[in-house]
């Protein structure tokens, strides 16, 4: 194995296993650090974990873990991915990862590139935006559990980590692969450690990805690595395309990310296919159950062209209002944890195809269902694939919140189903 990779959420997660298998890589994601060694072949691996919310100590704890299985495979550089729009908190959880993981690999540095052009998210002067607007403009502003309220992606790293952040522009980028290099060299000359990399487009990550040949540790979206393949001595073989063999058509979607992009979806979904809301009043009042949904849910698709939504979804303003009456932890834990049960209770009543959308919502989910590896499928939009659970007909479609098209849940349900694969 050559590459290991580390994600802090399963939709980032398969985002990257998707990217590394279009870009050449035999790639596998295995969710939460696995208990044997990976499969013969296998040049890329994803150890996906639940820890961009998590505590600082028990994120860098679990990070760690999954870092030395992936040492122990035989890996000689390692990728830490979080999300393209930087997601977390002053405290962390991403410096505090880095450090520990620099310290572990005795690394001098490591790179810093959140870009994912594909998807609108670029870095320019430091500064992260999302299609035209400022991070902090984006809507980004307003997520409940890491608010990004500052699009300087070195300002706000230095919140995080007592080492240096240093900047590489985007002049020096287009100047191409050893210049680059030079200046990498430079800023760890003067003990910069953590390097943030202005990114405006494809060839630049190109031109990032040959600059970041035998470097230890690296870190950022998905973007990057679509050029790492160059840098590694792969067979060549193509991953084969999946076969989701014979499964019931039934699809349902559940969804709790609030972003902008995924309540623009429900909206759309809304006018063709039956949707659930759940109110937080009756979620905590334990007046909806997850077996309930599941019934409702197959109910709904007893016509096998409709995919029923199931969300707790809201606008911004609703969620500030939910979260000073209950209290966030609380109204987010409720949340999941009934998603998180009601996809426990359709694959118990023989659903094999689901939607998710929002990546803590996408993590309690695989968790609860206690699934531990994915292959990787036909990409449905940038950034989300198909994964079909390892030596299984199970097929899910995890969604970080603002990605894909605004017909996305029906898109999704059509490549689950093999239609136009």
């Amino acid at each position: 194995m050559y590459l290991g990779c580390i994600g802090d959420d399963f939709t980032g997660s398969s985002d990257l296993a998707n990217t590394l298998t279009k870009a050449g890589f035999n790639t596998v994601q295995y969710n939460g650090v696995p208990r044997h060694d990976a499969q013969p072949g296998v040049e890329a691996a994803v150890v996906a974990l639940k820890t961009r919310t998590l505590p600082v100590q028990e994120a860098v704890a679990a990070s760690l873990e999954a870092l030395e299985w992936l040492r122990l495979q035989g890996c000689s550089q390692f990728y830490f991915k979080y999300c393209s729009t930087f997601d977390s908190t002053p405290q962390g959880n991403i410096g505090p990862v880095l450090d520990a993981m620099m310290d572990a690999l005795h690394a001098p540095r490591a790179l810093v590139c959140p870009a994912f052009p594909a998807t609108g998210r670029t870095v320019y002067q430091g500064h992260l935006f999302v299609n035209d607007r400022l991070l902090s403009e984006s809507g980004m502003q307003n997520h409940p559990l890491t608010p990004m309220t500052d699009p300087d992606i070195r300002r706000w790293l230095s919140r995080q980590t007592a080492r240096k952040v240093g900047h590489v522009g985007i002049r020096t980028i287009r100047d191409g692969v050893e210049p680059v290099r030079a200046a990498f060299d430079r800023l760890t000359r003067d003990e910069v450690r953590h390097i943030v990399v202005d990114t405006l487009d494809d060839a630049d990550l190109m031109t990032l990805a040959q600059a970041a040949r035998g470097e230890i540790l690296i870190s950022g979206a998905s973007g990057l690595g679509m050029g790492l393949a160059q840098n590694f001595p792969l067979s060549g073989q193509k991953a084969s395309a999946l076969d989701l063999g014979w499964a019931n058509r039934t699809v349902v979607a559940l969804a709790g990310s609030c972003s902008v992009r995924t309540r623009e979806q429900i909206d759309a979904h809304m006018a063709q296919h039956p949707a659930r809301h759940l109110g937080a009043d009756e979620v905590l009042a334990g007046d909806v159950t997850a077996e309930g949904l599941a019934d409702w849910a197959l109910e709904q698709a007893r016509d096998t062209d409709r995919v029923p939504l199931i969300y707790s979804s809201a606008d911004p303003d609703t969620v500030r209002a939910l979260q000073r009456q209950h209290g966030g932890e609380r109204i987010a834990a409720a949340f999941e944890n009934l998603l998180a049960g009601t996809a426990r209770a359709l694959v118990e009543r023989g659903v094999t195809r689901l939607i998710t959308a929002g990546g803590e919502t996408s993590g309690a989910i695989v968790t609860e269902l206690g699934i531990r590896g994915f292959e990787i499928g036909p990409e449905i939009a940038p950034g989300v694939p198909v994964v079909k659970v390892l030596g299984e007909e199970r097929a899910l479609a995890l969604k970080s919140g603002n990605f894909g098209d605004i017909d996305f849940f029906a898109k999704a349900a059509a490549a689950l189903r093999g239609e136009g694969a």
